[in-house]
Parts: structure tokens; sequence; C-alpha cells
């Protein structure tokens, strides 16, 4: 198996008076695409935010490359994170809906004043992956379809090149026709060997993307492995999400 490329270690995490996160430990390989799996509330969504630095861990370790990032003796600020390598795509997307989607991408490209200062074999490969956002490239982004927005929020994470891609629920609240079309994206962007940590709740996306998998459960994980060994065994999905990811699917 790869070299992980991130590195939980008992973390805790405490939102206020609530304990979320229980003393999370599972790597993400160089490379690949990491499924986090678990039924709503698990703690999930709280891990990414946790290994982003807009939630701090209050014990344990998250590792980045070899580096401390979180933790209590290595707190990073999230802008600090991100200017390590990683990017993160909330589950509610966080576009903004009164700027174009160039003015968006824009944004994201840091190093770029003006459009024609984005990397133009980048920006063609990401039109490749999502040819809507060069055909609304000067319309609001608040005017895109739920698909669209979505392939927005990706795009604006990999207008530069990142290590690491953190993703909640790209499917979430998406059409069947356009849950495939993320699939085959997101399996272009795979093929670059580009690494991802991948939350969600549609099994077939996780079955048709991930290499591996770490199963959450109230704040723990319970289960880590290949996906191709859990996307095999009904009774381990039965056991581990119940129906939660079933009746996505």
């Amino acid at each position: 198996m790869n070299a992980p490329l991130l590195v939980l270690e008992g973390v805790h995490t405490h939102i206020g008076a609530y304990h979320i996160l229980h003393g999370v430990d599972f790597e993400v390989p160089h490379g690949q695409v990491t499924m986090l799996l678990g039924r709503n509330g698990a703690g999930k969504t709280t891990c990414l935010r946790t290994i982003m630095g807009l939630w701090r861990a209050s014990r344990g370790r998250v590792l980045f490359d070899g580096r401390p990032i979180g933790g209590p003796d290595a707190n990073l600020a999230t802008p600090e994170i991100a200017r390590a390598g990683i990017a993160y795509v909330p589950e509610t997307m966080g576009i903004f809906a009164d700027l174009t989607v160039q003015e968006n991408m824009l944004l994201a490209a840091r190093g770029a004043r003006r459009a024609s200062d984005i990397d133009a074999r980048r920006l063609e490969w990401i039109f490749r992956l999502f040819p809507a956002l060069e055909k609304f490239w000067l319309y609001p982004a608040g005017k895109l379809s739920g698909g669209q927005k979505q392939m927005l929020a990706i795009a604006r994470a990999i207008v530069e090149p990142r290590k690491l891609l953190l993703i909640d629920e790209p499917s979430k609240g998406l059409a069947p026709a356009i849950v495939q079309n993320m699939i085959g994206a997101l399996k272009e962007l795979k093929a670059t060997a580009t690494t991802i940590l991948l939350v969600e709740q549609n099994f077939e996306v996780a079955r048709a993307l991930g290499d591996t998998v770490a199963v959450m459960d109230d704040g723990r994980i319970v289960h880590r492995g290949p996906m191709a060994e859990l996307a095999a065994d009904d009774a381990l999905q039965a056991r581990l999400l119940g129906l939660a990811l079933d009746t996505h699917a």
C-alpha cells in the first residue's frame, strides 16, 4: 500500500460542550481515493473540518506529508493548512452566488490577479472535466444548477495544484444523471494520482471511486480496509452502515 499522505492519530474534537470525535485513527495513502463513510451524525464532517483547522483537535495529532498540522501542540491556522497543499470542498459548496463563475475561479487562484493569469493548460483541463463551467463562464454562479455549482466548487479546489482534496458529500441532492457525470469527472481526477479524502452517503459513488475506506460511528473509526472488500460484503455493509447508504444508491 502507498505511504500515507495524511495520518490522524487519536484525534479528539470538542465543539463547545460537545465531544464529537473520540480518538479517530486512520490514514489516507498517497495518490488514492479514501472514502470516509458512516451514518448521519457519525462525525464525518467534523473530521474534515478538524483536518482543515476550522475546528481544533483537543487531543491527538493530524500529520500531513509527515508534518504535524493539528493537535494541541501543532494547531495550524486554516490558511497555513491551505498553503501546505490541502483544499476543502464543503457540503455547502461555499460558492459566491453574486460573482460569476470566472470571478469565483479567480478568487481561488491565489497567484492570479486576472482571469488571464490562471494557468491556461490547467483551465483547459478543468473545462474538459466540467464543460458547463466554460459554457457559463461569465454567468453569476447563483444561477447555476445544483450539479453545476458542485462542479464549480470542485473546480475552485483544483484550479491550483493541490496535494490533497477534502470533499464533503459531492453527490448530495443531485439527480442520478448528474451523479454519474460527477463520478466520471472524479474518476478522471483520480487518474491524475490526486489524493482525495471523500465523505459520501451514496454507496454507489463510494464503490465506483474508493480505493480504501474508513467507516465512522459515534465519533470513532469502526472499520478500515480496502473499499473493494466492503463493497463485496453485504453483511458488513449492513452491520456498519445500516440502510443509510442503501437508500441513496
